[in-house]
């Protein structure tokens, strides 16, 4: 898997080491913001999707835990958080999970075994693990082959469209905002305003047009979801 376009924060008040680690990381693609605090990496964090994020423990001000059961309880997110540390006691690692992170790395730590934990995580929290077909209801996603079909009929999408669709499937029934579809798809070379409008027009043309019921549901304001007929609802 390519760290192409996953968007990270990292939360690291040694700059040399922050700095060490966010160039790696662009450098597989990734898109970094860096917070060398807890109240930044609040803020960002309040504003911004991201995929994962890298978080020391030890900060000034607000620690480490502290801005993971934020991100948790107040921002209500499931949003990957692994542990960066020089503390490698077993109760420092059992706190860490106890306050909602997913991994734990201790310092100093190889920059390849970063990224594979990385990886492994965006993999997990996607559900890209073991699944290379993907349904929601009579919609089906074959990751693998490149191709979606509903109700047994082939779809015809453009490669951007099929890209929105895996997104959309894969975080079914969970709503997809503007701004995670565009990182997804882009990065930070997103095209004019209107391209993902078109792409999605074009989308729900083959998803919902030729049957009897809408899958491809919009929520102004706040993102795409694809969802079964039953509880969708088409927004024009």
């Amino acid at each position: 898997m390519s760290l192409n376009n996953i968007s990270i924060l990292l939360v690291e008040d040694h700059r040399q080491l922050a700095q060490t680690i966010v160039e790696f990381l662009e450098e597989t693609g990734a898109l970094v913001d860096y917070a060398g605090d807890g109240n930044l990496a609040r803020t960002l964090l309040s504003e911004h999707h991201y995929d994962l994020v890298l978080l020391d423990i030890m900060l000034p001000g607000e620690d480490g835990y502290a801005v993971c059961e934020h991100l948790r309880q107040e921002l209500a997110l499931d949003t990957p958080v692994v542990f960066l540390t020089a503390r490698d006691q077993l109760d420092d690692k059992l706190e860490g999970f106890a306050r909602g992170g997913d991994d734990y790395l201790t310092k100093p730590f190889a920059l390849p075994e970063l990224k594979a934990r990385v990886e492994a995580l965006v993999r997990r929290d996607r559900r890209e693990v073991a699944e290379h077909v993907m349904r929601v209801g009579d919609l089906e996603v074959d990751v693998a082959r490149l191709r979606a079909t509903r109700a047994g009929e082939p779809l015809k999408l453009s490669p951007t469209a099929f890209r929105i669709l895996r997104i959309l499937v894969r975080e079914s029934p969970r709503v997809v905002s503007r701004e995670q579809l565009e990182q997804e798809l882009w990065g930070e070379l997103v095209p004019d305003s209107d391209a993902l409008r078109s792409h999605l027009y074009n989308l729900r043309k083959a998803v919902d047009k030729p049957f009897a019921s809408a899958m491809l549901t919009t929520l102004p304001g706040v993102g795409f979801s694809i969802q079964e007929p039953e509880v969708a609802t088409q927004s024009e």
